[in-house]
């Protein structure tokens, strides 16, 4: 208890808490001298008044700057904060034109010809967030202000975050400490780390947040009742007052089990009522509530399969009930039979959407939108993009990324995924012809789309650093700063986090580098070869166990038998499921000749013999990598080593602490990997290493 309590104090005091808001001072201040300190303010919004806090704080934190906040008059502010519309912008030969062709969100920051004044101007209060935090980016950097003219717009209307959060205080795939939403069945009483979250979240643009599990449980049923309501929009203030939307997860049974009908049948007409009047209840206390989130017909959750129904009958009756409030119901496309029988090679989980969706392309209402994981599986570290992303043309989609790293390390293990999301937003689709990439796509440019975006389950909890490994904070930046713009390279995003998060010191920044952008890979070699995935314990999906997936009594993923290993998922001989690709990456992924070496597996099965393009056997490649990966965890230990003393000694401690552990799981996954597929295979590593 003595040691939980020192680590709440230090919460406040480790710059690790703070996340990329630290806000260092700045040691060679004098270049932002001409900056005076007043703030003028056009508009008396919630989120403005966010905005000016976040700027004195910062101004004083970072250039010890007393700054005062007062109504806005042209001559008078340093800094010019408010819209389009609430500030004269003929004052600075700035025409109110150049905010047409910008969404709501986007923003004009600029200084003056005189460079004594600082323009965050925003076409809604929004927007002038969005600017305030970018201006921050940039002292942050300590980047010029002389001749600064920016306009921004996010490429995605929808920047979503999903919180795995029960109601008891625990986090389904949490790896970061309990919830800061909820704890012993109610609402935490300390809404500081909610506020503090929320600040976190804008500053990268995420805009959308669902607060409770999508597998929705007897109490967080409740969350829709008199008795919690109040309690959520208490919530919703908060998050309302950065910018942030609050949806809800949904229990789709809650006609019967908070309104006593004796059935949650879509296309009853009093479960669409109590639909409709459950809406109207909500409104009432949020009035800008976003909507529902919904996990329906998977992995046990109640849907409208139940009843005879299909996607289409249930998704409609929770959006006819929301149209009237402009409220949205976000529908997961996580659906397969978890009991389907994996020793029968037709059967193909990878299909399972697709299957269950295609078909279904323009029968959703306009404010249904479909969450489609990027991948077809369940968040593996190697799969290929969802082939349902850009195929359905005229139904809503966003894209599924998970920041939690259920399947990736858990953040135990340094994983940083923005390299992955970057090639999975880059992917050229061919949905509509070369160039219908992901992120065209999800932006909603390539469809027309009314509704769409990108969404990701959270890695945070209230551990003091929020995300259990330090490192580990570099996904959430990473996520919120690619949402927003797509267009950002891997290395700009990286770099940011770094400075903003451990300063300047180019050892410090140069190793933290190494470690994040060749990790991914690292975490694929000593674990998943080829695109072979699930090798993991069932249940807590944590270390190496070669048969076993939950549903291992219905046979493995990876086919492995004395002869060979891989998934045949090709149209003529296995599952077809790539026949569900368009175009070229249907014949790619089909020829056993031109597949990527890294999805050979996920796509074929092949004598262990087989030559990748590399030259090296599939047999041999297992080998080499898992010997790998466990030489860069260890080359990873080196380089974190030599910091010490540069970084914060709680900082410092935490990663060395954390690295230690992905060592022993990957040593732990060389040896049970490679003396699995030896025993198999009976081939010997060609270099003669010890495989026990």
């Amino acid at each position: 208890m003595e040691k939980m309590m020192d680590i709440e104090n230090q919460r406040f005091v480790t710059n690790s808490y703070h996340c990329w808001l630290q806000y260092r001072k700045i040691e060679n201040a004098n270049q932002y001298s001409d900056i005076p300190s007043s703030i003028g303010v056009a508009g008396n919004t919630a989120i403005i008044d966010s905005a000016a806090r976040e700027l004195q704080y910062a101004l004083k934190s970072m250039l010890d700057v007393d700054s005062t906040v007062q109504p806005y008059t042209s001559n008078e502010s340093s800094i010019v904060l408010g819209t389009y519309e609430s500030v004269n912008l003929n004052n600075y030969g700035i025409s109110p034109k150049l905010f047409d062709d910008l969404n709501e969100e986007g923003y004009l920051l600029k200084t003056t010809e005189d460079n004594r004044q600082v323009l965050l101007i925003g076409k809604t209060d929004r927007g002038a967030l969005y600017a305030a935090f970018h201006f921050l980016r940039i002292l942050q950097q300590e980047e010029s202000l002389l001749g600064l003219e920016i306009v921004e717009a996010p490429k995605n209307q929808l920047r979503m975050m999903n919180q795995w959060d029960n109601m008891n205080g625990s986090i389904e795939r949490g790896y970061s400490g309990k919830s800061i939403f909820f704890n012993g069945n109610d609402f935490s009483k300390d809404v500081t780390r909610i506020k503090d979250y929320a600040r976190l979240l804008s500053s990268v643009g995420v805009n959308a947040i669902s607060i409770n599990n999508v597998n929705v449980w007897d109490v967080e049923t409740k969350l829709l009742t008199e008795e919690f309501l109040p309690k959520v929009k208490e919530v919703a203030n908060i998050l309302r007052s950065y910018g942030i939307t609050t949806y809800l997860s949904i229990n789709y049974a809650s006609p019967i089990e908070l309104g006593n009908l004796p059935t949650a049948d879509p296309l009853d007409k009093e479960v669409g009522k109590w639909w409709a009047r459950k809406a109207e209840e909500i409104y009432s206390y949020i009035p800008d509530f976003g909507g529902f989130v919904v996990k329906a017909d998977s992995e046990g959750r109640p849907g409208p399969f139940t009843y005879g129904r299909g996607h289409v009958e249930g998704a409609n009756v929770l959006a006819r009930a929301l149209q009237p409030f402009n409220g949205k119901v976000v529908w997961r496309c996580f659906v397969y039979n978890c009991l389907q029988d994996w020793r029968d090679r037709k059967t193909d989980r990878a299909r399972a959407a697709y299957d269950n969706f295609k078909p279904l392309d323009g029968r959703f209402l306009d404010n249904v939108i479909l969450q489609i994981k990027n991948g077809p599986m369940d968040f593996q570290v190697r799969e290929p993009i969802s082939p349902l992303v850009g195929a359905m043309k005229e139904t809503n989609q966003v894209v599924e990324f998970q920041i939690a790293q259920e399947y990736t390390g858990q953040q135990k293990d340094v994983c940083y995924l923005v390299p992955q999301w970057k090639e999975v937003l880059d992917f050229d689709t061919y949905s509509d012809g070369e160039g219908s990439t992901v992120k065209s796509i999800v932006d909603g440019s390539r469809y027309n789309y009314s509704h769409s975006g990108i969404a990701a389950v959270s890695n945070i909890g209230n551990d003091i650093n929020w995300t259990g490994n330090t490192l580990a904070q570099a996904n959430l930046y990473g996520f919120g700063r690619l949402t927003w713009n797509p267009d950002l390279s891997t290395e700009t995003i990286t770099n940011e986090w770094i400075q903003f998060t451990f300063g300047s010191d180019p050892t410090v920044a140069g190793a933290v580098e190494d470690i994040l952008l060749q990790s991914w890979r690292t975490y694929e070699n000593y674990t998943a070869p080829l695109g072979v995935g699930w090798m993991v314990n069932p249940d807590h999906h944590y270390g190496p166990n070669v048969e076993g997936y939950e549903y291992s009594k219905w046979g493995t993923y990876h086919f492995a038998d004395r002869d060979g290993i891989g998934v045949d998922r090709t149209i003529e001989t296995g599952t077809g499921y790539a026949g569900q690709y368009f175009g070229s990456n249907a014949e790619r992924y089909n020829s056993l000749e031109d597949c990527p070496d890294e999805l050979l597996l996920f796509f074929h099965h092949v004598p262990y013999s087989h030559k990748l393009h590399s030259g090296v056997t599939v047999i041999q490649h297992i080998y080499n990598t898992h010997f790998q990966g466990v030489e860069e965890v260890e080359t990873f230990i080196k380089s974190w080593n030599e910091l010490e003393g540069k970084v914060e000694n709680w900082v410092f401690e935490n990663v060395k602490e954390r690295l230690q552990l992905q060592l022993e799981n990957a040593k732990e996954w060389r040896d049970r990997i490679n003396t699995y597929f030896y025993r198999k295979s009976g081939i010997a590593d060609e270099k003669n290493r010890t495989i026990y």
